[in-house]
């Protein structure tokens, strides 16, 4: 931890008399960092991991995007900003890892638990707001707005073909008996994003990453943390995270009333529900396949990987004449 304490005073100034580990996320690892007047949240993300430079690759970007919604908008104190360095710079970064400071939040994740009411109502009232703003914002989104790209489809073939073989036998034995109708979830999802790219879809503000680990309760209010992924892309890219939910139906009550002509873009959903499927299978055997793992965290992307593979078939689909949600297979 006298790295971290270093870092702390020499790019932050400040004094830490503790850095204690804390529970990471998919895409680093996390410390509260104690001084003699305020708590801290380190964000820490390790160059070893594969996943690193796309999780922060744009943190220059997106962080003035950040600060602005948190200053100009009714989403103050419901998202975290990232501290300044000295330097002025959103960041710090060294031989082993690139780093972020925010003030602690006092709370809880919420992690496995079902939200309640009024948790539902006020994510509802975040993604609302987040979906009020557009490019036309006094800060640049031209970094962040969506191309439809698949930039790990290459890699993702790759891996089904030619390094299928170089998996490990465990993974190999789950993998392989889904590889063709993968190949096939990706040429179909190459043809879909194709057809967005020649369309005029309407962009917002999106997360892009809306689960409830990425939720806290901090006394009466609920913070959503997290936002590496925020985008300028049909608001799709958020809703398909809470389409299938059993509380999606109150979700949208409050949802609709700060967006009360919102009609789903069918084509836009099945994009990011295919493309997030198939991207967290791609860096789930990244990670098996290059990241130096405990047989712990083994086991653990082992059932990530598993989990998401038993989703390739089914997708959520509106049925028009019910006007309801309902898991389906999509035969191509």
């Amino acid at each position: 931890m006298d790295h971290f304490k270093t870092i702390l005073r020499h790019h932050y100034d400040i004094e830490a008399i503790d850095v204690i580990p804390q529970q990471g996320g998919w895409s680093a690892l996390a410390y509260k960092v104690i001084s003699d007047q305020h708590a801290y949240f380190l964000k820490v993300y390790e160059k070893s991991r594969a996943s690193t430079p796309k999780w922060t690759a744009l943190i220059d970007k997106y962080v003035p995007i950040i600060q602005w919604l948190s200053c100009q908008t009714r989403l103050q104190g419901k998202i975290p900003v990232p501290l300044q360095t000295r330097n002025a710079a959103y960041k710090h970064e060294d031989d082993v890892g690139i780093y972020q400071l925010f003030a602690y939040i006092e709370g809880k994740t919420i992690g496995s638990q079902a939200l309640n009411s009024m948790q539902i109502r006020q994510l509802s009232e975040i993604i609302a707001e987040l979906h009020l703003y557009g490019e036309e914002i006094p800060v640049s989104t031209a970094a962040i707005k969506e191309d439809f790209r698949i930039p790990f489809a290459e890699q993702f073939r790759e891996m089904l073909t030619e390094n299928i073989h170089h998996l490990p036998d465990d993974v190999n034995e789950i993998v392989k008996p889904f590889a063709d109708i993968l190949a096939t979830r990706m040429s179909h999802l190459e043809i879909i994003a194709e057809e967005l790219r020649g369309s005029a879809v309407k962009m917002k503000l999106c997360h892009t990453d809306l689960h409830n680990w990425n939720l806290m309760q901090s006394d009466q209010q609920l913070i959503l943390i997290d936002w590496e992924g925020v985008k300028l892309a049909p608001v799709e890219a958020d809703l398909m995270f809470l389409v299938g939910k059993p509380f999606f139906e109150e979700f949208m009550a409050t949802y609709l009333m700060a967006h009360p002509n919102y009609v789903v873009n069918r084509k836009a959903l099945e994009f990011y529900q295919i493309r997030r499927t198939l991207e967290d299978i791609c860096e789930l055997l990244e990670q098996l396949l290059f990241d130096e793992q405990e047989e712990k965290d083994r086991v653990e992307t082992i059932g990530h990987l598993k989990g998401e593979l038993s989703k390739v078939e089914f997708f959520w689909m509106l049925d028009t004449n019910q006007q309801k949600w309902t898991r389906r297979q999509i035969r191509l």
